[in-house]
């Protein structure tokens, strides 16, 4: 295939969308426990235009490798087309949402029209009917679910086939939705976190070699990304484009500005445009680190013998204003993870300190480290003055002042230190405990303790629940609590804060 410089303002020349599925599951295994941090699930959705200039009715994401047909709960579905269906093919699985069709009046009840307007957030979406019906994109996504290693994503418009009324096929070439994978860099030495790290391949591939012909490179496109990271599991249903309380769109959150992806002809040494790396350290309270990608054209200037972009600047790492085309798609992605590491809390109405043997955790101080995976880490309890050892509690246990802790996934481990107080005329001392909940919202809801009290004794177990607002649906826990059922019981046995989670 001979490729062509694109005019200004023409759109981006598109054949195969080839990119590793960044969905792995990983828990339970020691390789992966090796590197401190395990990735152990990822969701991804999606905003895409129908740049096909045509109405379509349906859209397809082919998974080569997948090999169990995924769930109508793994797949995004609050979209014009519902809940989408999903079959085996030969190498593959695919997920397909298509309007239903009325032979009767030979018309689909669904459609999405050619994309002509200004993006902008929220368009996609059904919950903004003034818009939505006539936006030409929407917002597609999946979970990585069951068995197989996906090694290619396809994504395609369906349109109607002129020879078939009533029948809908894949329209190519495919969208541009750059797909990203993970994986982790395991940290250099003790005391230092690993990075999760992100890999970012061209949405466009380059074209097959062929005889006699120089080899060329594929389109090039614009990438934009923004990312943050929370203490709790992402689910697929809040990475939508409005939703940024969890999506990162601020401008503070730009992880970098436009990076230009062009994938290398085959058989050449791979070039600099050719993939986009990014590295970030994960704290011991991290659960997700969620990315926003923006995809846009490359409308600049082209070698003519081998299609490489020669961008003005010379670097193409600040695209002039008549470089930079339409938006083309936005990819939201969201990592779930899990490091290796210790966190140590001290609680109770005396004070003290943590130290471990390895001088790495001293708190005091420093509370929370990372380590290796099975890593064999002896804390010893030291009450202040005034103060008694109470006992341990979380990953260690009994009132000995040392323990002995294996760091595998985030480990935590509490202390309890009592004031000593005096016991009438018997000479010797008695300690009473009473620990707290401090509970905080994101949205709309209320939160309820049973029982309800200031304060509680050690061992009483208080089970809090979350009554969301109308309108404003349940998301989950954080904090003391996890997971999203509307209720959580704590044992007391140190001060908690919870945060409840409402969208």
């Amino acid at each position: 295939m001979r490729f062509s410089s694109p005019q200004p303002g023409s759109r981006l020349r598109r054949t195969a969308l080839r990119a590793v599925l960044a969905l792995c599951m990983l828990a339970g295994s020691r390789a992966a426990h090796a590197q401190s941090a395990i990735i152990y699930g990822s969701v991804s959705n999606f905003d895409i235009a129908n740049d096909t200039g045509r109405i379509c009715h349906g859209f397809e994401i082919d998974l080569d490798g997948q090999t169990t047909i995924l769930p109508p709960s793994a797949s995004f579905s609050a979209e014009r087309y519902g809940v989408p269906t999903s079959f085996v093919y030969t190498g593959g699985v695919a997920v397909r949402w298509e309007s239903p069709y009325d032979a009767a009046t030979q018309s689909f009840a669904e459609r999405t029209l050619p994309h002509t307007v200004p993006w902008f957030p929220g368009q996609c979406y059904q919950w903004n009917p003034a818009t939505y019906q006539d936006s030409g994109c929407e917002h597609f996504g999946t979970a990585r679910v069951g068995t197989g290693n996906i090694t290619n994503m396809t994504a395609r418009w369906l349109c109607e086939d002129a020879a078939n009324p009533g029948t809908l096929t894949p329209v190519d070439p495919p969208t541009a939705v750059p797909y990203p994978s993970f994986y982790v860099q395991p940290p250099v030495q003790v005391g230092l976190p690993p990075q999760v790290v992100m890999v970012v391949p061209p949405p466009v591939p380059a074209p097959p070699p062929v005889p006699e012909v120089v080899p060329q490179y594929g389109d090039a496109s614009w990438i934009r990304v923004f990312v943050t990271e929370l203490p709790r599991d992402v689910n697929l249903n809040e990475l939508v484009a409005d939703n940024p309380a969890v999506v990162p769109m601020d401008a503070a959150q730009i992880e970098s500005s436009w990076d230009l992806l062009q994938a290398d002809p085959p058989g050449t040494p791979e070039g600099k445009h050719n993939q986009k790396r990014s590295g970030r350290d994960l704290k011991p309270t991290t659960r997700s680190v969620i990315r926003r990608i923006e995809t846009w054209e490359y409308i600049g200037n082209y070698d003519p013998v081998n299609h490489m972009a020669l961008c003005a600047d010379g670097t193409c790492t600040a695209p002039a204003a008549d470089e930079v085309g339409l938006l083309v798609s936005t990819q939201m992605v969201a990592v779930n993870v899990q490091e290796d590491s210790l966190t140590v809390t001290k609680s109770g109405t005396g004070g003290g300190n943590v130290d471990s043997f390895d001088r790495v955790i001293s708190c005091g101080s420093k509370c929370v480290s990372p380590y290796n995976a099975g890593t064999l880490v002896t804390l010893t309890a030291k009450a202040a003055s005034g103060s008694v050892f109470a006992g341990w509690t979380g990953a260690c246990s009994g009132t000995a002042s040392t323990c002995s802790v294996a760091a595998n996934g985030h480990t935590e481990v509490g202390a309890t230190f009592n004031a000593q107080t005096a016991s009438g005329g018997g000479g010797g001392t008695t300690s009473t405990t009473t620990f707290k909940i401090s509970v905080s919202k994101n949205g709309k809801g209320t939160v309820t303790t049973s029982p309800s009290a200031a304060s509680y004794a050690a061992g009483t177990k208080v089970t809090l629940t979350a009554t969301p607002d109308p309108g404003a649906p349940w998301v989950g826990w954080g904090g003391a609590c996890s997971g999203t059922a509307t209720t959580c019981t704590l044992t007391m046995s140190t001060n908690y804060a919870v945060t409840a989670n409402f969208r």
